[in-house]
């Protein structure tokens, strides 16, 4: 959603949370993915816009998560290393989501709200490009260093053989604050929708 802010982190539950917190640092996930990049060990699964998108939630509630590192390509043919992040089903309270784009009138905001009212968003296999999350979070089952080619989930994404990843049961991230590239989902049902454009900067955070 917005402009360039780097830093990915991934939660963890009351014992793990700072260690996953730390899990995902830029500077560890650059160094690692520039280094698969080098090898040809990755590869985009589509072409991104390049402008990073904001969005955050109350609460994030779901179940059969999954994270490896994985690198985005642009259209312009730039590269980004990100947390790929897949939720086979997920709800999310009080969702907001924001882009701010360069126009010829000058900044504007794309806005869209929903899941209020005790109805919340609700998404089947949504695979995450994540550049960076914040929140306070709680896993089930969790399994850290899994080998990322062998991550079950009902979206079938994987990462590369020998790569690090993790996996648990379920997932709850509370004031959730996410920057990402792209996200695509099976299905996707907003309640409550509404879509603004607002000139200047009025982000979700």
């Amino acid at each position: 959603m917005s402009d360039e802010k780097t830093a990915a982190p991934v939660s963890g539950r009351t014992g793990w949370g700072r260690f996953l917190l730390a899990f995902l640092p830029a500077a560890v996930v650059a160094a690692l993915l520039v280094g698969l990049v080098g090898q040809g060990g990755l590869a985009a699964s589509l072409a991104v816009s390049g402008h990073r998108f904001k969005v955050s939630a109350d609460v994030l509630e779901g179940k059969g998560f999954a994270q490896y590192g994985d690198v985005v390509t642009t259209s312009g043919g730039e590269r980004h290393p990100v947390a790929m992040s897949v939720i086979d089903d997920a709800t999310l309270t009080n969702l907001c989501q924001s882009v701010l784009m360069d126009t010829p009138v000058g900044k504007v905001t794309f806005l869209v709200q929903a899941g209020q009212g005790g109805k919340p968003v609700r998404v089947r296999n949504m695979v995450i490009d994540l550049a960076q999350l914040d929140g306070d979070a709680e896993f089930t089952n969790l399994q850290i260093g899994r080998d990322a080619a062998t991550l079950e989930n009902a979206t079938g994404s994987t990462g590369r053989r020998g790569g690090f990843g993790q996996q648990s049961d379920t997932v709850r991230i509370t004031r959730l604050r996410q920057t990402a590239y792209a996200v695509n989902a099976g299905t996707f049902t907003l309640t409550g929708l509404t879509m603004t454009l607002r000139r200047g900067a009025h982000e979700c955070f």
